[in-house]
């Protein structure tokens, strides 16, 4: 049913709760989204933009309810895309002649997806405008590429409502129809997730096209978007938003996304993230699975962060699907002043490293050394990817970092060491496991203490044993087999050291 906007216009769109995907698969919606149609009644009475086709009788019937069709003298097109025009082939079945204005490109979408040549197509232009009656005016304002070649953006004069188009919208479903009505929390990760995931290709666009509609000095009450909300409290700030997430944005904030088929490169990417925590606590550090998690989420992530940290295995020497995929989908978005770096496992090659940082490179990323760590990260190899988040934490700082010199990596265990080598025709680090030296040999260890593994801090308790491997409860450490893991990260004895005592009994 009809909304009142304001004046005599009406919002006469639909909600839809229900839809998951956009754009085929391309981007999930976690709150479902509107299609936004409005009816304006002056002494012309106008329709801006239809809905989905998926809705068209429904739209029809509704619109039906509201007006005489008969009586709609202009129906304005903003957008050919099928969720703005989806319903003008069932509109137009009933008042055939209604003229429609549109942009010269939208002709040739709109007839390329309906096939009705035949229509009452008029073209207009920037700066176009449309007398209504009533001392009103529709004012055109192309806007190619935002983010389809036909789109454009209509402005009511005296009502001062620009009616925007996908610009400043949002996939984002609700009862109320209102940005103050909402949740804003909702609304303004809603808002970013639109952007981040559909207009970062056309910031450079977003900008000069904002900055000229800014230089017609309308001014502008209300903001009618074609999906989600319309912006009618103080309107401007979302045009305020756009300018900054426009202007190659980033905040202190760093995105890890990787794939792992064996949990060892996940290790890694854990092991990472502590690091950067060690040095640099106030950045937020985001850790994803790319194979589990929201694609679109991960995106957003990307667009808010300085810096990507993009981790695979090596699978036929190549980098697992789902990280080719989002690297991808990231070199189409076409991200700028970010930084990047790779990571990953490998058995009997590393090829995936080092196409992921090739592609990253292609990208547009300013990209770090990577690293390689062969086989299930050993304790020593865990503490070199620490190291390695460290690094980048100190590389990537916006701010100064206070105390550094006191972090210092986890001391190596008794059995082996992790030393790195670095390739430059790669510009890869390679952990590799080395025998130990002479000088970790002497360590003695008091067999009867407690032992921590430094990967997953779980301790083995000489006086309890490992029921669950057959060693007895009273076994000392160095009576524990040699094919003892750890029963929480399956790491062998390698990786544990012994837990000092406060104080002896």
């Amino acid at each position: 049913m009809a909304t009142h906007i304001k004046s005599n216009i009406h919002w006469v769109g639909q909600r839809d709760w229900e839809v998951e995907n956009f754009h085929g698969m391309e981007f999930k919606l976690t709150k479902g989204t509107s299609y936004n149609s409005y009816l304006i009644r002056e002494e012309k009475n106008v329709l801006i933009d239809t809905v989905d086709h998926r809705f068209s009788l429904q739209f029809v019937q509704n619109l039906e309810m509201e007006i005489d069709l008969n009586t709609i003298d202009y129906i304005v097109i903003n957008h050919a895309e099928e969720d703005h025009s989806g319903a003008l082939p069932a509109l137009m079945a009933k008042i055939p002649n209604t003229p429609i204005y549109c942009t010269e490109n939208a002709i040739d979408s709109i007839t390329g997806q309906h096939h009705h040549p035949e229509w009452n197509f008029n073209i207009v232009k920037t700066g176009d405008t449309l007398d209504i009656g009533n001392g009103k005016k529709l004012v055109f304002v192309e806007t190619p590429m935002l983010h389809w070649p036909d789109s454009m953006m209509t402005y009511l004069t005296d009502d001062a409502v620009l009616f925007s188009n996908d610009a400043f919208g949002q996939h984002y479903c609700d009862e109320h129809l209102f940005n103050d009505e909402v949740d804003q929390n909702e609304l303004k990760e809603q808002c970013l997730r639109y952007y981040a995931n559909i207009l970062t290709p056309f910031s450079a666009l977003v900008t000069a096209k904002i900055k000229e509609v800014l230089s017609f000095n309308l001014p502008v009450d209300m903001i009618a978007t074609a999906h989600g909300v319309i912006w009618r409290d103080d309107p401007t700030q979302i045009i305020h938003q756009y300018l900054q997430w426009a202007d190659n944005y980033q905040e202190d904030r760093i995105t890890i996304f990787y794939d792992s088929m064996s949990n060892n490169t996940r290790m890694m990417a854990d092991a990472i993230a502590q690091g950067i925590h060690d040095i640099d606590p106030g950045v937020a550090v985001k850790v994803f699975n790319v194979s589990r998690q929201d694609k679109n989420e991960i995106l957003s992530n990307v667009f808010r962060s300085k810096g990507i940290l993009v981790g695979s295995p090596s699978m036929n020497n190549v980098m697992m699907p789902q990280i080719a995929a989002m690297l991808e989908e990231i070199t189409g978005l076409r991200f700028k002043a970010k930084k990047a770096g790779a990571f990953g496992s490998y058995g009997w090659n590393g090829g995936a490293v080092d196409r992921i940082n090739t592609r990253l490179m292609d990208a547009g990323f300013e990209t770090v050394v990577s690293l390689k760590t062969k086989w299930r990260p050993d304790g020593k190899a865990v503490n070199e990817c620490r190291e390695h988040g460290r690094d980048i934490a100190k590389k990537w700082a916006l701010h100064e970092l206070n105390n550094i010199q006191s972090i210092t990596s986890k001391p190596v265990t008794q059995c082996a060491q992790t030393t790195a080598s670095v390739d430059p025709s790669t510009a890869t680090v390679t952990s590799k496991t080395v025998p130990a030296t002479a000088a970790t040999k002497d360590v003695q260890i008091d067999d009867a203490r407690d032992m921590l593994c430094t990967v997953c801090n779980w301790v083995y308790e000489p006086a309890v044993g490992e029921p669950n491997q057959d060693i007895e409860p009273g076994t000392p450490w160095n009576e524990v087999p040699d094919f003892f893991l750890c029963p929480e990260c399956g790491l062998g004895k390698d990786v544990f050291v012994a837990i000092e005592q406060s104080k002896a009994s």
